[in-house]
């Protein structure tokens, strides 16, 4: 026979659910884990904890993945510079964002906006946003030198 989750159990992973789809949709906002935190009537520490456990990594570290993911699109479009995508995304920091965006995806935005601009062309959106989804926890492979 299952074992029962506890009611609290459940109720804090639908919290995490709640903060989890209020980063897709608004992560070009200023959002920070205090303010999550508070949106589901939690500490920040508790969500931070409870987030990392439930899906593997920090609140942070899944905001920036978002944001890289729309940075990637709006790069291969190469309708806007690196740093107006930066700002376009919700990043403060160029510097930031362009040191994220290469751990993630191997290279920084100015090369792959440059070179990987045409990836995705001719490939329908739905495919070409699961090949270019970036590595999450630093994963981006080790460029090999000749």
């Amino acid at each position: 026979m299952p074992t029962a989750i506890p009611d609290t159990t459940l109720r804090d992973l639908a919290r995490l659910r709640r903060v989890r789809d209020r980063i897709d949709r608004d992560y070009a906002q200023p959002l920070d884990v205090e303010a999550l935190a508070r949106g589901v009537h939690m500490s920040a520490g508790h969500l931070s904890r409870q987030f990392r456990q439930a899906y593997g990594e920090s609140v942070y570290s899944y905001l920036m993945t978002r944001r890289i993911e729309r940075a990637m699109a709006l790069l291969r479009r190469g309708e806007l510079s690196v740093t107006e995508v930066c700002f376009e995304v919700g990043c403060a920091s160029l510097g930031t964002f362009s040191t994220r965006f290469a751990e993630l995806v191997g290279v920084p935005p100015s090369v792959y906006r440059r070179d990987y601009a045409r990836q995705a062309e001719g490939i329908p959106s739905c495919i070409a946003k699961r090949v270019t989804r970036p590595i999450r926890n630093r994963e981006a492979p080790a460029k090999v030198s000749d």
